[in-house]
């Protein structure tokens, strides 16, 4: 099986490895090629185009940053009819529901299948290969795509149709942003009040409070390490997509709108490219302060 891998950035870069260490053929396509010297040194072969990628590829794989450079790269006349009747197409990364429903259309109108698979787990879940995959497929497709989604997940989750997957990352995107917010506010109340922030998120750790976003995020805030694993305005782009969906469903998620008023701040202030943790930094300002004197 020969596969297409389109966009190896942050989580793309890993995820194509792993299939690499899985022993798969894979084509890699990134518009900035230094982005795949470290595929090539694993096997991969590197295509200057996304056409050259897929023309011979049985399954085609997108972690592409939106819907638009997804239709720019792959969801397009020119790309689709390369493509080899039959094929599959995973989408990896996080769209609209309702987009991801027009691009299923589109690809079946082509004789090509597909998948819709947003996963959790950050960077650190793509480097060892235990992300947990959200699909939004038919039973069938699914089973195609199977030993490809065990090569990179540790949790691999049927939540339904083309574009439910999608809405499961929405749901999944909207606590970790709420989290993301209540965390910074938590410890930015901590140190305020005087006490250790380090002592803080450890006692928290062993309550109802617990989460992964307190444990590692929280970690990231005390260090003020924000290099992205996932980058703020990745987030917003999900919660924009929440906004509408709700929007469209006449859903009223005042907690998510007001975080996603504080990332377009985060974003609007030129911290677009750090981690979605920096939502502490937006934080810190409102309050004059800072965690860490």
């Amino acid at each position: 099986m020969i596969i297409a891998f389109l966009g190896t950035g942050l989580m793309g870069l890993p995820m194509a490895g792993n299939l690499l260490k899985a022993g798969f053929s894979v084509n890699v396509y990134n518009r900035s090629v230094d982005k795949t010297t470290a595929l090539a040194r694993l096997g991969a072969t590197v295509s200057p185009t996304p056409t050259e990628a897929i023309r011979n590829a049985q399954v085609i794989i997108t972690m592409l940053d939106s819907a638009a450079t997804q239709e720019q790269v792959l969801l397009n006349t020119a790309a689709l009819s390369q493509c080899l009747p039959g094929s599959l197409i995973i989408d990896m990364a996080s769209i609209a529901p309702d987009t991801a429903k027009q691009h299923a259309q589109l690809a079946n109108s082509y004789q090509l299948d597909y998948v819709d698979a947003p996963v959790s787990g950050g960077t650190k879940g793509a480097q060892e290969g235990t992300l947990v995959i959200m699909a939004g497929a038919s039973e069938s497709d699914l089973l195609r795509a199977q030993p490809i989604f065990t090569a990179l997940a540790s949790n691999i989750i049927h939540i339904g149709p083309v574009g439910t997957g999608q809405i499961a990352k929405c749901a999944n995107q909207a606590i970790v942003a709420v989290t993301i917010g209540a965390v910074s506010e938590a410890l930015l109340l901590a140190a305020k009040g005087g006490a250790d922030i380090t002592a803080v998120r450890e006692a928290l750790l062993g309550g109802f409070a617990s989460s992964k976003v307190l444990d590692q995020h929280g970690q990231r805030m005390i260090q003020r390490n924000f290099t992205p694993g996932a980058a703020a305005k990745v987030q917003l782009k999900d919660l924009n997509n929440i906004s509408t969906f709700a929007r469209a469903h006449n859903l009223q998620l005042p907690l998510t709108e007001s975080v996603q008023s504080q990332y377009q701040q985060l974003v609007d202030s030129g911290r677009e490219d750090l981690d979605h943790s920096a939502l502490l930094l937006l934080l810190e300002s409102l309050n004059n302060t800072t965690l860490i004197d």
